[in-house]
């Protein structure tokens, strides 16, 4: 959170040599998290759980029409609480022209950030990683209205599939490799457009971390893989990062925190897979205190929900 948009070297600066070592409160002059205290969420956690809780109230399916208005609910209620942390640019496109009349199948035509793959962990923790083909069919319903684009829809693949896989008893290594197969898979979904390809991009990064060299690895996932709002960035640098500590999520998260650029949606999306890998006891137990504290945060209910749905068995 409070080291959202800014670059690396911005961070080491404020944070230390050895970047962000826990929660931090926001700089006063922050442009999106500006009075939050140490340990809020951000936006992704909050759409993860508006998209859980449509996912248990539909039964496992969502209604990509009323999706949407929730969505569009969600940030007016943040508006009224005077955050800035708000809807991402391709999910603020998208629900402008809903609310001009477009179909969800076409709405999300020009998303290619990375909306969709920052919210798509409770996808991967109602979906078995057996079924492929149909663990993507949900993550497109789950896409459909903003973020309904190929390179969008691959990245998030990635992600639930490495969620679901983990909760399975995938490691990390193996989550990743699931995730691979099925960020191509998705990548054959919704709009083409002009973007690098997220499954070799997974694999390239993954490939560059050196754990003997952390600092150096990650100042390759900055410099070269990137750390953009762009799916084929942001998403392969979540890899990254849990190829770099893959024992320890709580690491993972703090190295993906220490990247600047769109670092809080990294740290969610790497924090969610090496959370499903190591589950709570992976993290340091006042961590998670203050989260719930900070947050008046229970996510054991809407996790038994999702877990309920998933097919039995499997």
């Amino acid at each position: 959170m409070p080291s959202q948009m800014m670059s690396r070297p911005e961070v080491l600066r404020r944070f230390g040599v050895d970047g962000v070592t826990g929660f931090e409160p926001a700089a006063d002059d922050h442009p999106l998290a500006a009075g939050m205290p140490a340990g809020s969420v951000t936006d992704d956690t909050e759409q993860a759980l508006l998209l859980a809780w449509t996912l248990v109230a539909g039964s496992g399916h969502l209604d990509t029409a009323d999706y949407a208005r929730s969505l569009l609910d969600w940030e007016r209620a943040m508006r009224a609480k005077g955050s800035l942390d708000l809807l991402g640019p391709s999910t603020r496109g998208a629900l402008a022209r809903i609310l001009a009349g477009e179909s969800t199948a076409e709405s999300g035509r020009f998303g290619v950030t990375n909306g969709a793959a920052m919210r798509v962990a409770p996808v991967g923790v109602m979906m078995p990683a057996d079924d492929l083909p149909a663990l993507v069919d949900r993550v497109v319903e789950s896409a459909l209205a903003t973020h309904n684009t190929g390179v969008a829809i691959a990245g998030a693949a990635a992600v639930a599939a490495a969620v679901s896989a983990a909760i399975d008893g995938a490691t990390v290594a193996e989550a990743t490799e699931l995730a691979i197969e099925t960020a191509r898979l998705g990548a054959t979904r919704g709009f083409w457009v002009a973007a690098a390809q997220v499954a070799p991009r997974i694999r390239w990064a993954v490939g560059l971390m050196d754990a003997r060299r952390p600092v150096e690895s990650l100042d390759l996932v900055y410099e070269l893989v990137g750390t953009s709002l762009a799916s084929q960035e942001s998403v392969p640098a979540a890899f990254a990062v849990l190829a770099l500590f893959p024992d320890d999520p709580w690491r993972a998260c703090l190295a993906a925190a220490s990247l600047g650029g769109d670092s809080d949606t990294i740290a969610a999306m790497a924090g969610a897979i090496g959370g499903a890998v190591h589950g709570v006891s992976g993290f340091p137990a006042e961590a998670v205190g203050t989260v719930r504290r900070v947050n008046d945060l229970d996510l054991a209910p809407v996790t038994a929900a999702l877990l309920a749905l998933r097919p039995p068995g499997r």
